[in-house]
């Protein structure tokens, strides 16, 4: 991975979201992850922090590395 870029995130999905409700479910995937332990870079905003902050049980916020 690279370095963090100013403005972005790097999220990373660790919990599985088959037993989750199908909202978080849809949270997920809009945010753009197609695989767990999937660490994916995104804008930091508002939306994206508000979408995370629904699904902190799957999702974490990682360092760039």
């Amino acid at each position: 991975m690279t370095a963090n870029k100013p403005g972005t995130i790097h999220l990373k999905w660790v919990v599985s979201a088959i037993q989750a409700p199908t909202h978080h479910k849809r949270v997920i995937k809009g945010l753009g992850f197609t695989r767990l332990n999937q660490v994916i870079e995104r804008q930091d905003t508002p939306e994206i922090r508000g979408m995370v902050a629904k699904v902190p049980h799957l999702v974490t916020i990682v360092p760039a590395s």
